[in-house]
């Protein structure tokens, strides 16, 4: 197998409607038109911004690189972080986006562009003269660079928490003059989630999880971001007992994962890889898994599950759906 960093496995890898069921699917048809509506919210961004009666200006905010001071209300963004794209459309602020990488694919509003987060161009940044910038990564020094052309950065890596998601938001409500705006999302997106969560079956004893990154079987450990949504759940993870298990995103075997056999399979390889159910129960050994067996494998939405912005209320979703659904098979 190739070798990956643990820093290129998460810059790699990092909505269905639910079905009504009875009294429980009232609750979540009910949740669902609440979903719609904020991520058509997300979607709408470049055309509803508004600038609230708090955003004043200059403010200094803490990012991964530090305290950062804004002299005034940006209005020309760049953002090379997909979750931060997210994130800035959804709080209103997306008319003050100029450009956004080539990962960022949501909303489709979005100015999307060559620019990479992954492997940046300075020359290329500087074109779009920003005054301010958005990354989760920093290679290569990228920025102390943006810092020697009086250009602000906030470096906003992937949090390992949901409360670390509310934070980022709240904090480029700050930076971007939508501080009242962001609070609203949050506490949108923690309504939802809290609804999800608490009505989602639990099982006991936990049921035991393989999260799929590629193919080749890297998967996150529970200290990870996708961890802290999966124990959400009560959910216990495979991979926190694997070697390298303290990277955050081991490598697995296959031979590990059919030993540890878990009883949900959620993979994050769809789009990207063509996995499914069907591909899952040809490999070797594979049939034998209680999730194969009981029809537990979970298909995932890449790019919303790479993510942490606020349509992770779309990935509770689907993960309360998969619960839901295999609970009613155990039921059946």
């Amino acid at each position: 197998m190739r070798r990956v960093t643990n820093r290129a496995v998460r810059q790699r890898f990092f909505p269905r409607e639910p079905r009504p069921r009875g009294a429980r699917g009232q609750v979540i048809l009910g949740l669902a038109l609440g979903v719609g509506s904020l991520l058509s919210a997300v979607g709408a961004g470049a055309s509803t911004a508004t600038v609230d009666a708090a955003g004043t200006f200059p403010v200094s905010v803490t990012a991964g690189n530090g305290t950062v001071r804004i002299a005034t209300r940006p209005e020309r963004i760049i953002s090379l972080s997909p979750s931060a794209t997210n994130m800035l459309f959804a709080i209103g602020a997306g008319r003050q986006v100029v450009a956004v990488d080539n990962d960022s694919t949501y909303p489709a509003s979005a100015p999307r562009t060559d620019l990479s987060g992954v492997t940046p161009n300075l020359e290329a940044i500087a074109k779009y003269r920003p005054d301010l910038v958005v990354i989760s990564y920093n290679p290569n020094g990228l920025v102390a660079d943006l810092g020697r052309l009086g250009i602000p950065v906030l470096w906003d890596d992937a949090p390992t928490s949901i409360s670390g998601t509310y934070g980022q938001i709240e904090q480029l409500g700050t930076a971007t003059g939508h501080l009242q705006t962001s609070e609203r999302v949050v506490t949108s997106m923690r309504n939802s989630i809290r609804t999800l969560v608490s009505s989602t079956p639990r099982f006991s004893p936990a049921l035991r999880y393989y999260y799929e990154l590629d193919q080749d079987y890297y998967s996150a450990t529970s200290s990870t971001f996708i961890g802290a949504v999966l124990s959400e759940f009560g959910l216990r993870d495979i991979a926190d007992a694997a070697a390298g298990a303290s990277s955050g995103y081991p490598q697995l075997s296959a031979e590990y994962i059919v030993k540890a056999n878990p009883q949900v399979v959620f993979l994050a390889d769809t789009i990207c890889c063509g996995q499914s159910a069907k591909t899952v129960a040809a490999r070797p050994g594979w049939s034998s898994i209680s999730a194969v067996r009981s029809g537990a494998v979970v298909t995932l939405n890449d790019s919303i599950a790479s993510q942490w912005g606020p349509r992770i209320v779309a990935l509770f979703t689907d993960v309360h759906d998969a619960l839901v659904r295999l609970e009613d098979k155990r039921a059946a």
